[in-house]
């Protein structure tokens, strides 16, 4: 009996003691993945600049790819979450296709779970013609220049292919601003692995913590911050940040605000 109540007791103080440590425990590891770096007013020696949605806007290609949905635009952001999850399996399965051709082969998987007929044809029409001719969003041109006439090395990093992210800044009056169109083709892993931010980072001969994202994908900041890199978040409608990793040090909702902030640094 004494035996018992003594193993009672020790269970209990051992108890006591994790219940105490687990609630540390865990707060510590919340504060560790919301740490921001927003007292950063170093310059970055590099500015990458993610292309649709961040620079060209999608509305276009969302309409053609919702009629190629019979309209039901309520399944675009369907569609681009399956295009990325696919994107991200290839990647894990060590294998590559063009992020055009995967958008479209997902398009045909959305449009099949929902009775829409939709032919391999179809799905890459709504698709790969529509994304190389989008537009820039209004105040992209202005503060492109606005950085590269401040000092700033000025380079595009991409999931779409060398052709196809060439062909957008030319029908989007954007090539003459680039001092580099960096590919994830080159690599054969799409963002956000982590070695695809290493090799950009190697490609302008820079260290990670020397380089600094733009981008309106939330996914597409995390996993620069993760590797390392500074992160500026374009919160463009419908855009969020994923709150399980740190925050990055300026988040503006368009392109102005941001080169504003990044021309004070220092």
């Amino acid at each position: 009996m004494k035996n018992t109540r003594r193993n009672f007791i020790k269970k209990s103080a051992i108890l006591g003691i994790a219940g105490a440590t687990i609630p540390q425990f865990t707060f510590a590891k919340n504060e560790t993945m919301t740490k921001t770096n927003e007292n950063n007013s170093t310059r970055p020696k590099v500015l990458f600049f993610d292309v649709n949605e961040t620079l060209l806007d999608l509305t276009v290609m969302k309409k053609s790819v919702g009629d190629a949905l019979g309209g039901r635009k309520e399944l675009l952001p369907l569609w681009f979450t399956t295009m990325l999850q696919y994107s991200l399996v290839s990647t894990v399965g060590r294998q590559y296709n063009d992020f055009g051709i995967i958008g479209s082969a997902a398009l045909q998987m959305v449009a099949a779970n929902n009775g829409i007929t939709l032919s391999e044809e179809e799905a890459q029409a709504a698709i790969l013609g529509p994304i190389r001719s989008l537009p820039a969003h209004p105040e992209v041109r202005e503060s492109l220049e606005a950085l590269k006439a401040a000092g700033y090395k000025l380079v595009s990093f991409t999931n779409s292919s060398n052709i196809g992210v060439e062909t957008q800044f030319k029908n989007a009056g954007l090539i003459d601003l680039f001092d580099e169109r960096l590919s994830i083709e080159d690599i054969g892993k799409f963002k956000p692995h982590t070695d695809a931010y290493d090799w950009a980072a190697r490609k302008m001969g820079v260290q990670p913590n020397e380089c600094l994202l733009v981008a309106a994908h939330g996914w597409d900041i995390a996993g620069a911050i993760w590797a390392n890199w500074r992160g500026a978040f374009v919160s463009r409608p419908g855009a969020q940040l994923y709150p399980l990793a740190p925050n990055p040090e300026i988040n503006e909702p368009n392109l102005k605000l941001i080169a504003e902030r990044l021309i004070n640094l220092k």
